[in-house]
C-alpha cells in the first residue's frame, strides 16, 4: 500500500515521515525542504510505503510543487492521504483539505502541534471535527512522537477498508453550488472514465485547470455549456471563478472551526518570538546579525571544535599509515604496492576524510540555525536586497540549500513559480559554496592563513555571494530583464531545535561524505596515483614530473600562470575537483607532501578564489542540464563560470602579489 503524506509548509510534515519511516529526512523550517516526493517504509507495518510530498498550500497548479503534488495523486493513485493540519492554525491548513476531500480517496487528517495547542489553553472536538469533515481526524505531535502509532492504526483501518470521505460538498445552496453541480453533472462520465471524481473534475475545470481538462477530454458544446455556467455564478455571486470557490471553502471552514476550536490565548512561543524578530529581523540590524552569527559558526568549526577533532583524526590517520607501511616492508612487499597503499591510498582518501569533522560541525551549527526558524528570518530579511537584483526572498531558499550541496539546490528551484526566477537562482546557485569545497578551504587556510582561518572562510563564502550578486544584475539588465514573483512566506515561531533532527542531519552529512569517500574519491586517488607513477610508455618514474599526469597537467598549466598557480599539480587537481570536489584535496594529497613547494599564500589565495568560483561538480552540472532542458545552455554556463572564476583569481592573485604576498 502506498500513503501520501500531504500539508502546509511549516506544519511538521517531514518531521511526522521521519517518525513514520525513522528515515534520514531533515526537518527544515521553511518550505522548499521537499522539492521531489521522499518515500519509505512506515516501521512495523508489512509493505506499507509513505510519500513525503511537498508542502504546500492549495492544488491549484500555480507551482512547481504543487503540480508535483497533483499529479502524484492523480497518476499513481495511492492506497490513502495522510493529510497533516497544523493544531495551531487551523483555518489555513483545512483549504487545502477541502480539496483534497473533493478529490474521493480515502484520507486521514493528522491534526499536529495539538501539545502546544494545549500549552496554549486552546483545545480542539476532534470528534466533532471528524463528523464534519467526513474523515478521520487524528490528534499529535509529530516532534514527540505523540498519536503517530494510532495514526497509522487508523490509516490502514480507513485504507483497507476503503472509505471514502464522506463530507464532499461544501455548501447547501447558491450559486457556487449550483455551478459545481452542474459541471459535476455534465462531465460525470468523462471524469469516471479518468479515474476521478466529477466533484473534482467541476472544480478544476472552474479553476481552468488545462491539464485536467486535457485529461477528461470534454468536447466542444460542453465546454461551451461550463463556461455559459461559470460566467453565470461570476455574475450571480460578484466575484471572479477564483476568488468564487475560495469564499466558499472558508464559508465552510469558518462553520468548523467556530464548532470544533477553542481559540488559543497567545502562546508563549509566539509571544517570544515576536520580541526577538524585534531585533532578528529589525531593517538596521537584521544582516549585521546574520554577518554576526555566520562569523561566530566559522570561528568555532574552523578555529575551536572542527579544528581539533580534524586534527585528532590526522594523526590517527598518520599513525595507522606508518604502522601499514611498517608491516608491508616487514612482509617484503613490492615497493610499488607500498607507494600504491601509502602515497595513493592513504594518502588520497585519508586526506579528505580528516576534513569530516569541519562538515559535521558546520552542519549541526548551521541546522540548529535551521530548525529554531531563524534561516526563515535570513529569506525575509533577504527579500529587498534579492529584489533589487531581480529575485524574491524565495530565491534563498534554493541558494541556501546550495552551501549543503548544489544537486538538491538546483532541483529545490522547482519550488519558485515562474520560469524567469528559476533559471536565473539556477544560475546563481554554483556560487554559494556547497559542502564539499570545505576540505580545500580549511587544507589551504590552515596551511597558509592559520590565524585567519575564520576571517578567510568568511571572506570565501561571501565573496562567493557577492560575486554572485555581481552576475545577477549582469542577468537582470541582460537576458532575464522584468520582475520578479511576488514572495509571501510565513514565519514560523522559534523553536528549541530538534536533537534528533540535528543529528540525522549530521548523520546524513557525514555518511554522504564517506560515501564519496570511499567511491568516487578511492577511484580518483588510485587513478592520479597510478598517473603520477609512470610515464607514457609505462616505466616506473621517481620524479613525477616525468610522468603522464605531468605531461597533461602541464598541457593547460600556462593559463593559471596569471592567476598564481601555473603547474601540473594544481592544473591537475582542478581537473579531479570536476567529479567531486573533495577530490582536489585528494590529488594535493598524492602529489605534495607540502604544499608550499606548490603555492605562495597570494598564490594559495588566487587557487581558493578560483575553487571557489570554478564550475561545480558533474553530479550538478548533470541536474543543471535536467532542469535547463539544454545540453548547450549547460556548458555555456560550465564555460562562462570558469572565465568568472579566472578573472577573479587573476584580480586577486595579482593585488596580493603587489602587496607584497
Amino acid at each position: 500500500m502506498i500513503f501520501a503524506l500531504i500539508g502546509n509548509p511549516n506544519c511538521g510534515k517531514t518531521a511526522l515521515f521521519n517518525q513514520l519511516t525513522g528515515a534520514n529526512q531533515h526537518v527544515g523550517n521553511f518550505p522548499g525542504v521537499t522539492v521531489d516526493g521522499k518515500s519509505g517504509a512506515i516501521k512495523g507495518v508489512k509493505d506499507c510505503t509513505v510519500v513525503d510530498l511537498p508542502g504546500i498550500y492549495s492544488l491549484r497548479p500555480y507551482s512547481g510543487e504543487e503540480i508535483v503534488t497533483r499529479d502524484f495523486l492523480l497518476k499513481s493513485k495511492p492506497d490513502g492521504i495522510i493529510n497533516i493540519v497544523d493544531g495551531t492554525n487551523p483555518e489555513r491548513n483545512l483549504y487545502l483539505t477541502l480539496q483534497l476531500l473533493e478529490m474521493g480517496i480515502p484520507t486521514v487528517v493528522a491534526l499536529n502541534m495539538m501539545d502546544e495547542v494545549a500549552a496554549s489553553g486552546g483545545s480542539i472536538d476532534v470528534k466533532k471535527m471528524s463528523e464534519s469533515l467526513g474523515v478521520p481526524v487524528v490528534p499529535i505531535s509529530a516532534v514527540k512522537n505523540e498519536g503517530v502509532r494510532d495514526l497509522v492504526n487508523v490509516l490502514l483501518d480507513t485504507a483497507k477498508k476503503k472509505i471514502l470521505p464522506s463530507v464532499t460538498d461544501f455548501c447547501e445552496e447558491g450559486p457556487v453550488h449550483r455551478c459545481i453541480h452542474a459541471l459535476g453533472y455534465l462531465l460525470e462520465d468523462h471524469a469516471k472514465r479518468a479515474g476521478i471524481s466529477s466533484r473534482f473534475a467541476a472544480t478544476k475545470v472552474i479553476e481552468g485547470d488545462a491539464e485536467i481538462v486535457d485529461l477528461i477530454a470534454p468536447d466542444e458544446n460542453e465546454l461551451e455549456a461550463a463556461e455559459h455556467n461559470i460566467v453565470e455564478m461570476e455574475s450571480e455571486y460578484g466575484m471572479d471563478r477564483h476568488a468564487a470557490l475560495a469564499d466558499m471553502r472558508y464559508t465552510f471552514i469558518e462553520k468548523v472551526c467556530s464548532a470544533t476550536v477553542i481559540r488559543c490565548r497567545e502562546s508563549k512561543e509566539h509571544r517570544r518570538s515576536q520580541a526577538i524578530d524585534k531585533v532578528l529581523t529589525n531593517r538596521y540590524a537584521a544582516i549585521p546579525i546574520f554577518v554576526g552569527a555566520m562569523f561566530l559558526i566559522f570561528y568555532l568549526t574552523f578555529e575551536v571544535v572542527g579544528y581539533y577533532l580534524s586534527l585528532l583524526i590526522e594523526m590517527g590517520i598518520d599513525k595507522l599509515c606508518l604502522l601499514t607501511e611498517a608491516g608491508l616492508n616487514t612482509l617484503q612487499t613490492n615497493p610499488i604496492m607500498i607507494s600504491l597503499i601509502t602515497d595513493g591510498i592513504f594518502q588520497g582518501v585519508g586526506s579528505v576524510l580528516s576534513f569530516i569533522p569541519y562538515i559535521v560541525v558546520l552542519f549541526f551549527f548551521l541546522s540548529v540555525l535551521e530548525d529554531t526558524g531563524y534561516m526563515a528570518r535570513v529569506a525575509f530579511v533577504m527579500d529587498k536586497l534579492l529584489r533589487k537584483i531581480g529575485l524574491s526572498g524565495k530565491s534563498i531558499v534554493p541558494m541556501l540549500i546550495g552551501f549543503g550541496c548544489s544537486v538538491p539546490a538546483v532541483m529545490s528551484t522547482r519550488t519558485l513559480s515562474g520560469d524567469r526566477d528559476r533559471k536565473m537562482t539556477i544560475l546563481l546557485i554554483p556560487f554559494m559554496s556547497c559542502s564539499a569545497k570545505i576540505p580545500i578551504y580549511a587544507l589551504f587556510t590552515a596551511a597558509f592563513f592559520p590565524q585567519y582561518k575564520a576571517l578567510v572562510m568568511m571572506a570565501l563564502y561571501f565573496g562567493g555571494m557577492a560575486i554572485g550578486i555581481l552576475f545577477a544584475l549582469l542577468l537582470k539588465y541582460t537576458l532575464f530583464r522584468g520582475k520578479p514573483n511576488p514572495f509571501v512566506m510565513e514565519l514560523p515561531n522559534y523553536r528549541f531545535p530538534s536533537p534528533k533532527s540535528v543529528l540525522l542531519l549530521m548523520w546524513s552529512k557525514a555518511k554522504d561524505f564517506l560515501t564519496k569517500a570511499f567511491t568516487v574519491i578511492f577511484i580518483a586517488s588510485i587513478i592520479i596515483w597510478f598517473l603520477q607513477s609512470f610515464d607514457i610508455r609505462f616505466n616506473h618514474v621517481d620524479d613525477a614530473g616525468s610522468s603522464m599526469l605531468a605531461a597533461i597537467g602541464g598541457i593547460i598549466a600556462p593559463i593559471f600562470r596569471p592567476c598564481g598557480f601555473g603547474t601540473w599539480q594544481a592544473s591537475t587537481a582542478l581537473i579531479a575537483g570536476f567529479t567531486a570536489k573533495e577530490a582536489v584535496v585528494s590529488t594535493l594529497g598524492v602529489l605534495t607532501s607540502d604544499l608550499s613547494m606548490i603555492f605562495g599564500p597570494a598564490s594559495a589565495f588566487g587557487f581558493l578564489t578560483f575553487t571557489l568560483l570554478y564550475t561545480p561538480c558533474v553530479a550538478a552540472v548533470t541536474t543543471i542540464k535536467k532542469e535547463l532542458k539544454s545540453l548547450p545552455a549547460t556548458l555555456l554556463i560550465i564555460l562562462v563560470q570558469c572565465l568568472i572564476a579566472w578573472v577573479f583569481a587573476t584580480i586577486v592573485y595579482q593585488i596580493a602579489a603587489a602587496c607584497g604576498g
